[in-house]
């Protein structure tokens, strides 16, 4: 075969090449816009057909239905490869009352985290790292010498308690409970230390998204991560409190803004308790005597398929009241439909520009609201564009 039949070939296997990729990706593409859970009100005229209007993608005509009106949709492409089944929800109209109001977290790790390992230098001036490649960044401390630790104070107690012994400890890794052995070292101080640096609790302002009937809380839109480690904290408990905006950092290119506010710790400034931290938000419940406290509008929930390109509000507080200003919703992913990153919003209120620059720090849980229904929730800002944002479905932020 001659050197230009071998050239052809390499051509026409290329090419096959690259069909057979493009049609991979395509096919990817296709089930990745499909959601994985839709819900339809019952005795609506809510259509299938629109909410799984994709190019090139078959579903039965016919389906079982069980007997709570769940049900699951196979897609496929062309009829002929799978794609992805559609769990179909029918639902009742959920009704929740819409909040934004800036509220004081305070919230208590299980354990003690360990944020990281150093050095401790010991009499004579040397340094010693007696935890190192024992513990990690991200570690809960459980237990020491088999004791319960139930916080920051309690663990230096046992340190100073052990007078350099080694120091059995039950550290949770990863969601699996590990034993762990350090040598307590006596510093230049005078005191026994293991050489981890360590947090109990965290504190921090947000916004509440909705409080449903029930009093159970939605906020945030994500979770609270250690500002060190940047994993997400594990939460034995926490509190809610009264919060004040005193300031507002302005947003600008390369720098988020922030609002800066004081969070009230007294008693009675309580008005509720954090039950769960989690990817997608803080979750609890409101006292009733601090539900009258509140500015809530009963609402009514719109899911996924009914929010499209277009204008819409958020609803957040500045200078001291409860405003709504107008936003766009400027891209919608159905492959990220289970994330807090599901949609793009651009912040196109003057009043709110002006103020903030667009999206701030302390803003997330803000509801967003489509066609007179709470549709989602502000989670991020674009660090180099602070007029733009993303936002959770508010469906992933129901109880």
């Amino acid at each position: 075969m001659s050197k230009k039949c071998y050239y052809r070939l390499f051509l026409f296997v290329l090419l096959i090449v690259d069909l057979l990729a493009a049609g991979y990706l395509g096919i990817r593409h296709l089930r990745d816009s499909l959601p994985d859970t839709v819900y339809l009100r019952r005795g609506t005229q809510d259509s299938l057909e629109n909410i799984l209007d994709l190019p090139l993608v078959s579903y039965p005509e016919t389906i079982d239905v069980s007997d709570n009106g769940s049900y699951r949709i196979p897609c496929s492409f062309l009829g002929m490869i799978p794609l992805k089944e559609v769990q179909v929800e029918t639902v009742e109209d959920k009704w929740v009352s819409v909040c934004g109001k800036p509220i004081g977290l305070y919230m208590e790790t299980e354990g003690v985290l360990i944020v990281d390992t150093g050095e401790i230098t010991v009499p004579g001036g040397q340094t010693v790292q007696p935890a190192l490649n024992i513990a990690r960044a991200g570690d809960y401390i459980l237990e020491a010498n088999g004791e319960k630790v139930s916080g920051k104070k309690d663990l230096i107690a046992k340190i100073k308690e052990s007078s350099g012994e080694p120091m059995e400890l039950l550290v949770n890794r990863e969601g699996e409970n590990i034993p762990i052995s350090i040598s307590p070292v006596k510093s230049s101080d005078g005191e026994y230390k293991l050489g981890i640096w360590v947090r109990d609790n965290t504190q921090g302002i947000g916004t509440m998204t909705y409080m449903d009937q029930e009093g159970k809380f939605g906020a945030l839109g994500h979770g609270i991560s250690d500002t060190d480690t940047g994993e997400l904290l594990d939460v034995e408990g926490g509190e809610l409190y009264e919060a004040q905006i005193v300031s507002v950092v302005k947003g600008t290119k390369g720098t988020p803004g922030e609002l800066s506010g004081y969070i009230d710790y007294q008693p009675s400034k309580k008005i509720g308790t954090i039950d769960r931290n989690t990817e997608i938000g803080i979750f609890g419940t409101i006292s009733d005597s601090a539900k009258a406290k509140l500015p809530l509008t009963l609402t009514e929930v719109g899911y996924k398929q009914e929010v499209v390109p277009g204008k819409a509000e958020i609803v957040t507080e500045l200078d001291g009241e409860i405003g709504t200003y107008e936003v766009e919703i400027t891209e919608i992913y159905m492959d990220r439909a289970d994330t807090n990153k599901a949609f793009e919003i651009c912040v196109t209120d003057p009043a709110l520009l002006a103020k903030t620059g667009g999206i701030v720090q302390g803003m997330s849980g803000s509801p967003i609201l489509q066609n007179g229904k709470l549709i989602g929730a502000v989670t991020h800002v674009f660090v180099q564009d602070s007029s733009k944002g993303y936002g959770i479905f508010i469906e992933n932020m129901l109880w």
